[in-house]
């Protein structure tokens, strides 16, 4: 399946305001490995930002000027999401810009984007798995030790890139379950912390295989002859050996 994560920057909320985006973030996943296709733009709103916004991501006015306008990327942005999954944290938010945009150009086939791709909240899925506790990108980066240390302030690219490796650490089921117990830590909500495994990276050198020489196999041998006599009867190892597959 072809995923495309992504995340937008906007003039502040809600769109019903009308606020605008003002930057777009997205990267391509297949075959949950990240390709290096991306499709990254800074917007001209043609409105003011937000000063609570700008605190948030940091993109002003004057950066803006001479950028392009959604019109003008409207298309290569189409059709890099098109049949894609669409992987978003807090998807109602991002999906309801992105109608206002394609709506604003008149373009009523692309009104509801959800007709022309799946999406899935990766916010909706965090809370079924972690209810009543904190579920920001932040929150889930530490929670699956994933690297956010670059992340002072939001960016559409950065924050698209960091969730997915969060998605890929929540759905890969590469969690270790530290069970109450002796040595067990309990978190702030008193149930059983999960300590993430990180993942290996795909370029590492395949384990190699290491098999028995003759010598330790006649010695494997003898080992067996020699409890199968103290036993009595055959060894466990060849009994188990002996036994049909199902």
């Amino acid at each position: 399946m072809r995923s495309v994560v992504l995340d937008t920057e906007t003039t502040g909320m809600p769109v019903t305001d009308g606020h605008r985006i003002i930057e777009i973030g997205c990267v391509e996943v297949i075959g949950r490995r990240l390709t290096g296709r991306h499709f990254h733009v800074y917007l001209q709103p043609d409105r003011q930002v937000d000063e609570g916004a700008v605190a948030v991501h940091g993109i002003t006015d004057e950066f803006l000027v001479g950028k392009p306008r959604f019109a003008d990327v409207a298309e290569e942005f189409f059709e890099f999401i098109k049949d894609a999954q669409l992987i978003i944290h807090n998807a109602a938010f991002d999906i309801g810009f992105i109608n206002s945009e394609f709506s604003r150009l008149g373009q009523t086939d692309r009104a509801d984007i959800t007709a022309h791709c799946s999406v899935l909240d990766t916010l909706l899925m965090a809370r079924e798995r972690h209810p009543g506790q904190r579920n920001s990108l932040d929150a889930l980066c530490k929670r699956y030790g994933v690297d956010n240390s670059g992340r002072d302030l939001h960016g559409a690219l950065l924050d698209a890139e960091i969730l997915a490796d969060v998605w890929l650490a929540m759905t890969g089921g590469q969690t270790h379950l530290s069970l109450a117990g002796e040595g067990a830590e309990e978190g702030a909500d008193g149930r059983p912390q999960v300590t993430p495994i990180r993942r290996l990276p795909s370029e590492r050198p395949r384990t190699p295989v290491i098999r028995a020489s003759e010598e330790e196999l006649a010695a494997h041998a003898a080992r067996l002859a020699a409890i199968e006599k103290a036993a009595g009867g055959p060894a466990l190892w060849a009994q188990l050996l002996e036994t049909p597959q199902q």
